[in-house]
């Protein structure tokens, strides 16, 4: 098979995912005001809501996907020594300046937190030696690690471990896009799957990170993404922009059915008594802890990606739409940023004595619109400028070409109009967000 040109119809839809994933998050970390403001008494949002951390799952296979995308020609026929030192630095230039502010802005929020709240400053982790882990992004590898500081930072930390082996694992994924056919790929797929579905069946920790939990969730979910970008390949025509008929309607019927079995299936795991962790008293806030089994829905979700991606209508067409892929830009910041301010927000609430009734809607209508109006800010003024700063000191284009022309639109008109806008190249692809 001859390399061809990359194809790049399906950026807007799977920029879209990324809100959706980042907001999946969102909504996890929101059911204790959710709770008391008596909303998860609503069927079926419960039971999402608590595998709401699958979104992280769900950037992890995106991540594969994208990077695939944009380097599977560029990395993947031989190693290259300076190819790979600006992979590196640009992934960098895409999660660092984010991490490393948030990173700053959480030890000052802990001080801050504990000054409003009038509480002792008790934190295990509020030292150097975890302080420089979260430097070196390494926090999270091992069989038993140990998060603090901005806590979601810990898939900055998967995300890392990824990127240091996409160089190699690239070789590998060039291997499969020569040379095997679609049903190899198939296998292939399942089998890199394997992994999570059997340690995602153990009981022993409902978040699933202990015993190396993390690093089964990010080696197996971005080589399923990376994997699952070969396979959509294969139903997309060589110079064409979209796939046959008779694919996009099977795909644009599965980018429906996929998500519904993911609700379907969190909604058995919420009422399955084997699948519920002890019950533990992490306060009113506190969002519940996740059913086990949960993993056991990674392969829909990466499944989904491949559907999107091959669809051109429908649910696709919805996640294209400006105000989605604007959502998409943000997600990044959105996902690190929201859960230092809900821990303002809840010593704030504290301190001024609202724990219900109507000022506490109101209080979080705030909070929500807080989140977003932060992480807007955050994405224009720090992770932006940040990384074309970061990009021109390796010689990239400081903006690359897709996100450019998307955001140009976005700013320029604002709505939703899913008009799709085809533009070639991308240096860096839409970005991993966590």
């Amino acid at each position: 098979m001859t390399p061809s040109p990359v194809v790049n119809v399906f950026i807007r839809q799977l920029t879209g995912i990324r809100f959706i994933a980042a907001a999946w998050v969102l909504l996890y970390h929101l059911q204790g005001p959710l709770n008391t403001l008596g909303l998860l008494a609503i069927p079926i949002l419960p039971d999402v809501m608590r595998v709401g951390r699958l979104g992280v799952d769900l950037f992890f296979a995106l991540s594969g996907f994208i990077l695939t995308h944009t380097y599977l020609t560029r990395l993947g026929p031989r190693l290259s020594g300076r190819k790979t030192i600006d992979f590196w630095w640009l992934r960098l230039a895409r999660v660092y300046p984010v991490h490393l502010v948030m990173l700053v802005i959480a030890g000052v929020a802990v001080f801050a937190q504990a000054k409003i709240s009038g509480t002792e400053l008790d934190r295990d982790w509020l030292n150097p030696l975890d302080f420089g882990k979260n430097l070196l992004l390494v926090q999270e590898w091992g069989p038993s690690p140990q998060r603090g500081w901005n806590f979601v930072a810990w898939t900055l930390s998967m995300e890392w471990l990824a990127y240091l082996l996409f160089p190699l694992l690239i070789l590998l994924i060039w291997v499969f896009y020569r040379r095997v056919s679609t049903t190899f790929l198939v296998i292939a797929w399942v089998v890199v799957l394997i992994p999570v579905i059997i340690y995602g069946l153990n009981t022993s920790d409902p978040y699933y990170t202990d015993n190396w939990g993390s690093t089964y969730r990010i080696l197996c979910e971005f080589t399923a993404g990376a994997i699952t970008y070969l396979i959509v390949r294969r139903f997309l025509p060589e110079a064409a922009a979209d796939p046959k008929p008779n694919i996009e309607k099977l795909a644009s019927a599965l980018a429906v059915v996929l998500p519904l079995l993911v609700i379907t299936g969190s909604v058995v795991l919420g009422n399955l008594p084997a699948a519920q962790p002890p019950a533990v008293d992490l306060g009113p806030d506190a969002e519940a802890l996740p059913p086990y089994f949960h993993l056991l829905l990674v392969p829909f979700l990466v499944a989904w990606i491949g559907a999107l991606a091959l669809s051109r209508r429908g649910l696709a067409r919805t996640l294209s739409t400006r105000t989605m892929v604007l959502g998409g830009f943000i997600s990044y910041s959105l996902y690190m940023t929201h859960l230092v301010w809900f821990g303002l927000w809840r010593a704030g609430m504290d301190a001024v004595g609202i724990d219900g009734g109507a000022l506490y809607a109101i209080g979080t209508l705030g909070l929500v619109a807080g989140a977003l109006a932060i992480a807007w800010l955050m994405w224009r003024f720090v992770e932006e400028p940040a990384r074309e700063w970061m990009r021109a000191l390796a010689g990239a284009r400081r903006t690359p070409t897709e996100e450019a022309g998307e955001q140009l639109a976005v700013r320029a008109h604002g709505g939703d109009s899913a008009e799709p806008i085809i533009v070639p190249g991308n240096e860096d692809g839409p970005g991993a967000v966590r």
